[in-house]
């Protein structure tokens, strides 16, 4: 079930296209992504060149004049992680070496953030050693969507702009008019997303999943902290990977009395065996962006793909014009 641009907003200055300073180009990672943020700019994106040498080796090459220019590169750092990512270096790079006046790096879903703090001795915070690649191939700025957590933006040395899926998925789900909702987070740690989201949810209350993890993609989950029997469940996360972690909660969540289980996510990074979980008949519905784009084998009948593109777009607009990022984001 696919539910393209539902976020209404006012469409961008017609002056964006006839603005010659702006410039947006794609990665391959979610070239469809770009494509709608571009149509919402009514420009287009930029001609650029990518080739691959016979050991793997990158090359890229902006086939326009960008001296001067404001440049945004969009490229979600999703699967396969490594390639997107080193992709995205190498066109900051190249764009810098082209004279961009500035480059920003909007980065819809940003890899690697889930190592963001050191749990235990002689292991990598690669959340900030990204952070200082993306600084040192020259980003001037950058764009991200739905940190895994928020203290990743502290990471970087240059400014960061954070901004949310949530209005694209709380219009979707005001839409359906559900009666007796109660906002719920699978673990502690995304106790501050689900609040914010129920407070937009016509202040919904708030459910509390207490979750032990035994290793990495392992989950097990304990207790509901919170009132949810007889009552609308919709779980709140920033990714769903292999599904363990939300496919648990809502197990629980059933077994605790709830009416019905709907779970939203801003990442849809569906790693096996997610579909598996998600389309066995716990969830209602499953609610994902296109920050990272879902290949129709992983596409089943409860999953809602909404677009982001409206919101990054009318971002990259006012970070340009030099006006602010409207709480409407947030």
């Amino acid at each position: 079930m696919i539910q393209p641009l539902t976020l209404t907003l006012q469409p961008a200055s017609p002056l964006v296209a006839e603005h010659n300073r702006l410039r947006l180009f794609s990665g391959s990672a979610n070239p469809q992504l770009s494509q709608e943020v571009a149509r919402y700019l009514g420009m287009d994106l930029g001609p650029m060149v990518r080739k691959q040498f016979a050991d793997g080796e990158l090359y890229i090459q902006i086939q326009e004049s960008i001296r001067g220019c404001d440049v945004y590169l969009i490229q979600p750092v999703c699967r396969p992680v490594n390639a997107h990512l080193m992709e995205l270096l190498i066109m900051i790079d190249a764009c810098r070496r082209a004279s961009a006046r500035q480059v920003t790096a909007v980065i819809p879903y940003y890899g690697y953030a889930r190592a963001d703090r050191k749990t235990a001795g002689r292991e990598s915070i690669t959340a900030k050693l990204v952070a200082n690649l993306i600084t040192e191939a020259g980003a001037s700025r950058v764009l991200a969507m739905d940190l895994h957590s928020a203290q990743i933006q502290g990471y970087f040395d240059i400014p960061v702009d954070h901004v949310y899926s949530s209005p694209a998925l709380i219009d979707y789900l005001l839409s359906k008019q559900l009666s007796d909702i109660v906002v719920v987070s699978p673990d502690v740690g995304g106790v501050a997303r689900a609040r914010a989201f129920a407070k937009k949810l016509n202040d919904a209350p708030l459910a509390i999943i207490d979750k032990r993890r035994q290793a990495h993609n392992v989950a097990e989950v304990m207790n509901v902290i919170g009132d949810v029997a007889g009552k609308t469940a919709v779980l709140v996360d920033d990714m769903i990977d292999t599904g363990g972690t939300i496919f648990e909660a809502a197990r629980l969540l059933r077994q605790e009395g709830a009416s019905q289980v709907y779970a939203c996510a801003t990442h849809a990074v569906f790693s096996p065996p997610a579909i598996e979980r998600l389309s066995g008949g716990v969830f209602e519905e499953v609610i994902v962006t296109n920050t990272i784009p879902v290949q129709d084998e992983n596409c089943f009948e409860q999953l809602t793909l909404l677009s982001v593109a409206s919101v990054l777009g009318e971002t990259i607009w006012r970070i340009h014009e030099d006006s602010s990022v409207s709480s409407m984001f947030r």
